[in-house]
């Protein structure tokens, strides 16, 4: 029987609005023992990529700094026929900016919390996010499924 891969995969404009939608992003980076470090993350796109802010000395960040690979995803449904899902395999960035991950902050503040987005950043917001940092996923690879395409065809 072929793969039915390419028909549960989510469309760009499938991807896009699921990812809008969407709301917690389990992360894995890899840990000192080899094992995966898998952590729930609030998240925003910029320019088509995902990014989350974290504190500068947490074991997610130790970790990209040892290795940069890492995967994300997310995921909803409850059903088998509900199932959908995104993964980016792919390089983090480490973003030490403050401004920028005062204005990531922000946009995550907006997107979870409601708080609209500021044209300027307090001091408050830049001294709260000087301790974080911002991490970029450049991906590598992409997969998705979408289960409610099958239309109760197993």
């Amino acid at each position: 029987m072929p793969s039915r891969r390419t028909q549960i995969a989510l469309t760009d404009e499938e991807r896009d609005a699921f990812l809008d939608e969407g709301w917690t992003l389990q992360v894995a980076s890899i840990g000192p023992g080899g094992f995966p470090h898998l952590v729930a993350m609030w998240y925003v796109v910029i320019d088509g990529k995902l990014h989350f802010t974290t504190f500068g000395k947490s074991q997610k960040i130790l970790n990209l700094r040892r290795n940069p690979k890492m995967s994300a995803m997310l995921e909803s449904g409850k059903g088998y026929s509900e199932l959908k899902g995104y993964v980016v395999e792919g390089e983090a960035e480490i973003i030490e900016d403050t401004p920028f991950t005062a204005k990531v902050m922000a946009l995550v503040g907006a997107k979870y919390n409601g708080i609209p987005v500021s044209t300027e950043t307090p001091e408050a917001a830049l001294k709260v996010a000087s301790k974080r940092v911002t991490v970029r996923i450049n991906p590598v690879d992409t997969y998705s499924w979408d289960h409610s395409k099958l239309g109760g065809r197993y």
